[in-house]
């Protein structure tokens, strides 16, 4: 799937996940957790990944060859066509890869059956984690897996666009009133103010800057129903019935990003991943990156990342844990981030990275207030029953969406 839009459907992708890791059952013996022991031998690794393109699979491929080359031991990078489907057919088989991408929705099940490794505490840079990326890896109190990369949602402006409207710099919207008549200001000649994505995994943004999200921090206790979350719904449907805001479906974009790059929106609001999108098929458009807009409850945006898993099965643990060290060291986060646009995961590669990429800073900035999306086991397949109302916000009610949302986050904590 393509980085720009990994999280557009991330529900959807776990189902065939979910419907796999209730058929894996407990079948996994050797060691989910570790307190220090693990398996060696000498045998290749198997590493893989859900690539956003040619230049992530390059990236990956080359640290890998590095590390092997420096290491001995040998390994191979398989780029999925389907990380999900395929890492769960793996681990039904009992022959699951030794390292691989691993999203938030898929951790629970995985580490509930026994499949993962638990391998963070032995991490010689667990402290240098941002510590919103290590609680959205850790389960029953055990950090499974080292983040690899994240993202957060800012708001992206046209700057023709908002130079055309006579508005300046001092014009950047603060508030989600200034957000408001910014679009409505922006929104003419057919092209509407604000266009994205009708998910949560773009209005959840509105819900934690009103104070709310659909989970609390450790996903054990459900706030879908909160007076906070149907606030920002009520500012997004004000803004959709009034014009200001519309979602990429309806003006016949896929996505946020190519409604924006289009100009069918003048504002979109998306993440980091959006810089590939606009380089490769929208290069003469000139944009900027700006905080997205305070409510009730100040800064509030999402976060979305991945980990490194390593398999409980892996019979080279030891070497899988070293390859992981590497990939997550600074040099390679910061090369990743040259190669395919991440953020790197470690607070020790930020100033370098802000000087690299002066354009971004929005988005690293973020990691101090974004919080992320649901990890409870389940809470994907949630989410898309969510994503699929969201689409209809207009001229649904909102409390209503939220309140069977409630109930059905309620039922996976039973």
């Amino acid at each position: 799937m393509q980085r720009r839009t990994r999280w557009l459907a991330s529900g959807a992708l776990a189902v065939t996940t979910a419907l796999a890791l209730s058929a894996c059952g407990s079948g996994f013996s050797s060691g989910s957790s570790t307190s220090g022991s693990l398996t060696s031998s000498n045998k290749a690794l198997t590493v893989m990944i859900g690539s956003s393109g040619d230049a992530e699979t390059a990236a990956v491929k080359s640290a890998v060859a590095s590390w092997s080359k420096s290491s001995g031991t040998g390994a191979k990078v398989i780029a999925a066509n389907n990380l999900d489907q395929q890492l769960a057919q793996g681990f039904a088989a009992k022959k699951p890869a030794d390292v691989f991408y691993l999203s938030t929705g898929s951790l629970a099940g995985y580490a509930s059956n026994g499949s993962l490794l638990a391998y963070g505490d032995q991490l010689k840079n667990k402290s240098d984690f941002y510590p919103s990326l290590v609680k959205n890896f850790t389960y029953d109190g055990k950090l499974y897996c080292a983040p690899k990369d994240f993202s957060t949602l800012q708001l992206i402006v046209n700057n023709d666009d908002w130079r055309a409207a006579g508005l300046t710099a001092a014009d950047y919207p603060k508030t989600w009133d200034q957000l408001d008549a910014v679009a409505k200001k922006l929104g003419t000649g057919g092209r509407t103010g604000l266009v994205v994505s009708g998910q949560y995994e773009r209005l959840g943004a509105f819900m934690v800057q009103a104070g709310g999200n659909l989970m609390n921090d450790s996903s054990t206790k459900a706030t879908a129903d909160s007076s906070a979350n149907v606030k920002a719904l009520d500012f997004a449907k004000k803004m959709l019935n009034d014009g200001a805001m519309k979602f990429a479906a309806d003006v016949g974009a896929g996505w946020g990003g190519e409604a924006f790059g289009k100009n069918l929106g003048a504002m979109t609001i998306e993440g980091n991943w959006i810089s590939g999108a606009m380089q490769s098929d929208y290069p003469n458009v000139k944009y900027t990156v700006v905080p997205l807009p305070e409510g009730a409850a100040g800064k509030g945006t999402l976060q979305f990342t991945n980990c490194w898993g390593i398999a409980a099965d892996s019979p080279n643990q030891k070497a899988a844990l070293d390859l992981v060290q590497k990939l997550t060291s600074k040099d390679d986060q910061l090369a990743f981030a040259k190669a395919f646009g991440v953020m790197p995961s470690i607070r020790s590669a930020a100033s370098e990275w802000k000087k690299l990429y002066p354009q971004f800073t929005p988005f690293l900035d973020a990691a101090s207030y974004a919080k992320g999306v649901p990890t409870v086991k389940g809470a994907s397949d949630v989410i898309a029953d969510l994503d699929s109302k969201l689409g209809q916000l207009g001229s649904s009610d909102p409390t209503t969406i939220l309140d069977a949302t409630q109930k059905n986050l309620e039922a996976l904590l039973k």
